[in-house]
């Protein structure tokens, strides 16, 4: 996708996301969207849950679902233990904090939550062991137990490796068995149920954080293709720029070499030293010419061949106005402004670049805003060239010119233009149109070492 394609992609996104947002009744749906997103990113370690979420309240809500449980499981959790267990108020008090203070870690350190929160459960059954109402109630794992567990898992799920999870719940396991040995005569064992609960929170959680494991990798990938494409597109519009110039720099040689060797036929009478100059001249410039074609081999990556295109002659602003009328041809309204004088004025490289700009933006226009009236203009003064394009947006659908321009966009346009040493401003308009205005020096740096 060029770059004028996805700025207008954004701006259209950006645009729907702000009229969906505008509605009340498309406001719950969009938060709840947000929230299984930042439950799909993994939190790295030594952050918080939802650390990475990009709005405060996504950040503060672990936080505060982790403190309305110790608030509401607290106190519950000591009167069940004192009224229906019939465990001494001091014993309630202890265990009751033990159990559910720890689960205010779990937003940061959750498997240290863990360990605390077992151990304080595993005492706690112990101590029920005794109780004088334990029987027909739950037994090694009271109810507020097995809601402060689940969270725990819920917190271990989203945040530790498939590895320690499996850990975890085999330890939850083999300590429930472990303590069935000691089960008080009527007691309602629940080391079985909180074995099979806490599987499954921990599996769907565990798949919720692989999910978003899986999808920042890809995001990652994409972001490495993309630099890698963009990487690939710039070497590959260099190799092209310096094909073309081949054709430039080689029919100057080619003058260089001839007028050496003619030298002392047009010019009878010369000295011998000033022959052997000439002759010195011309090899330099043969063999210039040889190494320049050898170079070109490699950057062709075929050594046999030349596409047939690649014979014909260089384009450059003499040409602007075939380059018009086939656009034109092909459905594209397009003006050009063409300045007297402009074909002849410019030296080979910024009259190549100069076409090849407005082939490319032309191209542009044709694949991303079809039917859009487009203007194109080339200036020359004493010191630049100036060529502008612009489009307004797009009215019509037309069938898309695939062939024309390079096909590396707004890349191969800043090549060109450095080349020359000259600047390249492009920009969408306010109306939906784009914008490209390139300037390039006359007296090219390549021109001013001669």
């Amino acid at each position: 996708m060029s770059d004028k394609a996805r700025f207008r992609l954004v701006g259209r996104t950006r645009a729907r996301v702000r009229a969906a947002s505008s509605s009340p009744a498309s406001r719950v749906p969009g938060a709840l969207t947000q929230l299984a997103v930042v439950l799909r990113t993994p939190a790295r370690a030594a952050q918080p849950l939802f650390a990475q979420a990009p709005k405060t309240w996504q950040r503060l809500l672990p936080f505060a679902v982790a403190g309305v449980f110790v608030v509401s499981l607290l106190p519950v959790t000591i009167a069940v233990l004192a009224n229906d267990y019939g465990l001494g108020g001091g014993w309630s008090g202890a265990l009751g904090v033990a159990q559910t203070v720890p689960l205010l870690l779990a937003v940061t350190r959750p498997l240290h939550a863990w360990a605390l929160v077992l151990l304080a459960d595993t005492i706690g059954g112990v101590l029920l062991v005794h109780a004088d109402r334990v029987a027909g109630h739950a037994w090694p794992w009271t109810p507020m137990a097995i809601v402060g567990y689940l969270l725990l898992m819920a917190c271990l799920g989203l945040r530790e490796s498939i590895r320690t999870l499996v850990g975890v719940w085999l330890v939850t396991g083999a300590v429930g068995t472990v303590l069935g040995f000691f089960r008080p005569a009527g007691s309602v064992d629940t080391a079985a149920l909180l074995f099979v609960l806490g599987g499954v929170v921990l599996a769907l959680t565990g798949a919720l954080r692989g999910l978003g494991d899986a999808q920042q990798r890809i995001a990652e990938q994409e972001s490495i293709s993309e630099a890698e494409r963009a990487r690939r597109t710039l070497l590959e519009e260099r190799a092209r720029i310096a094909r073309e110039l081949h054709d430039v720099v080689a029919h100057h040689m080619s003058v260089i070499t001839v007028q050496a060797d003619s030298a002392p036929y047009r010019l009878p009478g010369m000295p011998q030293p000033v022959q052997e100059e000439f002759a010195a001249i011309a090899a330099s410039a043969r063999e210039s010419l040889g190494e320049m074609r050898r170079l070109l081999t490699v950057l062709r990556g075929d050594g046999t061949e030349r596409a047939e295109g690649e014979k014909a002659p260089q384009p450059g602003i003499d040409r602007l106005q075939q380059l018009v009328e086939a656009t034109v041809r092909a459905g594209q309204p397009v003006e050009l402004s063409l300045a007297a004088g402009a074909a002849g004025a410019a030296p080979p490289a910024v009259d190549l670049s100069a076409y090849r700009i407005v082939q490319e933006a032309l191209a542009n226009v044709v694949r991303h805003a079809p039917g859009a009236a487009t203007r194109v203009s080339v200036t020359v003064d004493q010191d630049e060239v100036l060529v502008l394009v612009v489009n307004g947006p797009a009215r019509e659908a037309v069938v898309a010119l695939e062939s024309s321009g390079t096909g590396h966009g707004l890349v191969g346009m800043r090549e060109r233009v450095r080349l020359t040493g000259g600047t390249l401003d492009t920009g969408p308009l306010p109306d939906g149109g784009f914008r490209v205005a390139a300037r390039l020096p006359l007296n090219t740096p390549s021109e001013e070492w001669r």
